[in-house]
């Protein structure tokens, strides 16, 4: 597996936002056994990821901790091919957290500004987006896999840069990790402190799932993205293919999963 495919080395090694293949190519190693062997993961529908190109993957959002976001990463890492580095935006208050901001940055995760993701965009490479942001771990156990609050930006993005949108469902981290309750001390800037239901994820077996790709720039000019309505319609459109997509996930966890 080669993660310097479409890298882009602002200098001895790192990109702007300091990514770091070779420190990205030890963690995806060392942690290959917690995808292989503790979480199982199972992905079907990778061939609707884009190769090259702009790109934006959109996934709901679960866990206590962003397990998920890193079993996805991690999945288009080891099943995508030729590879592509999918570059995972994050809430404002990661980037202030010592040594995991340092850590996320070198793994190629990226601060959640407007002007970072056109930036990527631009040049070319893979986003992941959860629009549900801290609302999605925020959840009460009874109200997993149901989508709660949904920024619409990734649909901005998508249609002023005619970047695909590729949805994707992911079934086994609200049941992995829940959240017990959280504590309302804003660390780092952070809406809350959470606090796990037991010290650390159990083994579920993780479900992915992709869907075709959503070409939201196909039926507008990028003066569109500046039309709220427009780009309300066209998230809520992702949105609800990807509950559809959650729908189908589970009802199929007790079948075959190929």
């Amino acid at each position: 597996m080669s993660t310097t495919a479409g890298f882009h080395d602002e200098g001895y090694g790192y990109d702007v936002f300091g990514l770091h293949p070779p420190t990205l190519d030890r963690i995806t190693h060392t942690c290959a056994p917690i995808y292989d062997r503790y979480f199982r993961v199972s992905s079907e529908g990778i061939e609707h990821v884009p190769t090259q190109g702009a790109a934006i993957l959109v996934a709901n959002h679960g866990g206590v901790l962003p397990v998920d976001a890193a079993m996805l990463c991690f999945d288009v890492l080891r099943r995508l091919d030729p590879p592509r580095i999918p570059r995972a935006l994050t809430d404002h208050f990661v980037p202030k957290m010592p040594i995991v901001s340092t850590l996320f940055a070198r793994c190629g995760v990226v601060s959640g500004t407007r002007t970072n993701a056109a930036r990527l965009l631009e040049r070319g490479e893979l986003l992941a987006i959860f629009p549900e942001g801290v609302s999605g771990p925020a959840k009460k156990f009874h109200d997993r896999y149901r989508i709660q609050a949904w920024r619409v930006g990734f649909a901005e993005l998508a249609i002023r840069y005619h970047a695909p949108v590729v949805p994707v469902a992911i079934v086994g981290a609200e049941e992995s990790w829940p959240l017990a309750t959280k504590l309302h001390l804003r660390w780092f800037d952070s809406p809350y402190l959470p606090i796990p239901a037991w010290p650390l994820p159990l083994p579920t077996h993780y479900r992915l799932r992709y869907g075709p790709a959503i070409d939201l720039g196909r039926d507008h000019v990028a003066a569109d993205a500046d039309d709220p309505a427009i780009v309300h319609d066209a998230a809520a459109r992702v949105r609800d293919t990807v509950e559809q997509m959650l729908d189908e996930l589970r009802r199929s966890r007790h079948g075959v999963f190929r």
